[in-house]
């Protein structure tokens, strides 16, 4: 759009690039192909890696809660913690990233406005619900591992109660863009929606939209993490020092501290990429950028609905081995017997 010609924001879609033409609606992403954006075979590639994590992502998780509903034995406070994790990675794989394949096989959001603002609240929402519920088993590993409230249980009551403050929280982030504090439209290539990073200066305010989610979305749930897993490995160290000549306990501290690693940068990948991009733009307006690149945070996000599960689920040696069994791999004879190690460590903390 050539600079100065156009100053109503169109209410349903924004693509942030210089368009020759003095009426943006021509290239609207809910009517025509955005080959002007990308070629085809960026856009059939991106539709082909969207129905790889619909496929695995959707498997994998719904696998996990099946899993947990025939096994008993799985029916613990932390899984039902992992459990909620991937209801919402369902809800992100279902709609979000199903609704973007075809968008991106289309080359355009061939289900309409409506659909956009449904697809964006849904899979913020089902992000949102990942994101804290990361947060939230950080905060239980501190609770059960380190004891600050000496001799506290956490029991399945507690556990249920913070899944369900994960969902509260995760409507608080993403409803206000359906009431008019920010809006979902398309972004990067045009082909899946989430909030309005693009606009300024118009009725909806998305600066302050955008740090409210970095403050509220990210900085805190990230803090959360970081001060809980760094409290768990002083713990360990603590007691692999005490324990200096135990092998299981030494083995146990190595494992633990791979797996923390592992989470904190799963988060980072999951986040930080949407964080960046965000701020960058709300801090660099008017300068350009490729469209190509700003589709990438979204599909880090969609891509934790997979490598999420894998991290908290499959590396689970419970979880594991249960759902090898359901699949007719195992004999799952070593269920009663297969511990984290984050378990066994706990026997060995602070009384």
């Amino acid at each position: 759009m050539k600079h100065g010609r156009v100053t109503e924001l169109p209410e349903d879609f924004w693509i942030p690039i210089p368009l020759d033409t003095d009426n943006i609606t021509a290239f609207s992403p809910f009517l025509i192909p955005q080959d002007h954006l990308a070629s085809s075979a960026t856009y059939y590639g991106m539709a082909a890696y969207m129905l790889f994590l619909f496929t695995a992502g959707t498997s994998i998780n719904a696998l996990t809660v099946a899993c947990t509903m025939q096994n008993k034995k799985l029916r613990s406070h932390l899984n039902y913690i992992l459990v909620n994790l991937a209801v919402a990675n369902l809800l992100v794989a279902c709609v979000g990233t199903f609704m973007a394949g075809c968008a991106f096989a289309s080359r355009y959001f061939i289900f309409g406005p409506l659909a956009c603002k449904i697809e964006g609240f849904v899979a913020t929402l089902g992000g949102m619900v990942s994101l804290w519920s990361l947060a939230v088993i950080a905060f239980e590993r501190w609770l059960v591992i380190c004891k600050p409230l000496g001799n506290f249980i956490f029991k399945p009551d507690h556990a249920i109660a913070c899944c369900a403050f994960t969902w509260v929280f995760a409507l608080i982030a993403s409803v206000p863009p359906l009431f008019g504090w920010s809006r979902y439209i398309p972004e990067g290539m045009q082909c899946s929606c989430g909030p309005d990073w693009y606009t300024t200066d118009n009725k909806y305010n998305n600066e302050s939209y955008v740090m409210f989610l970095f403050c509220f979305c990210f900085a805190v749930p990230l803090a959360t993490i970081v001060f809980c897993y760094t409290q768990l490995l002083i713990t360990l160290k603590m007691a692999a020092k005490a324990q200096a000549e135990s092998a299981s306990t030494q083995k146990a501290e190595r494992e633990v501290t791979r797996m923390v690693v592992v989470m904190v940068l799963g988060f980072l990948v999951c986040w930080m990429p949407y964080t960046t991009f965000a701020l960058w733009v709300v801090n660099n307006r008017g300068q350009p950028f490729d469209l190509r690149y700003a589709s990438i945070p979204s599909v880090f996000s969609k891509s934790s609905t997979v490598y999420n599960p894998i991290i908290y689920v499959v590396l689970n040696k419970q979880f594991r081995s249960c759902m090898m069994k359901m699949l007719g791999m195992g004999s799952g004879e070593d269920d009663e017997s297969s511990s984290t190690s984050v378990t066994e460590v706990s026997k060995v903390g602070p009384a």
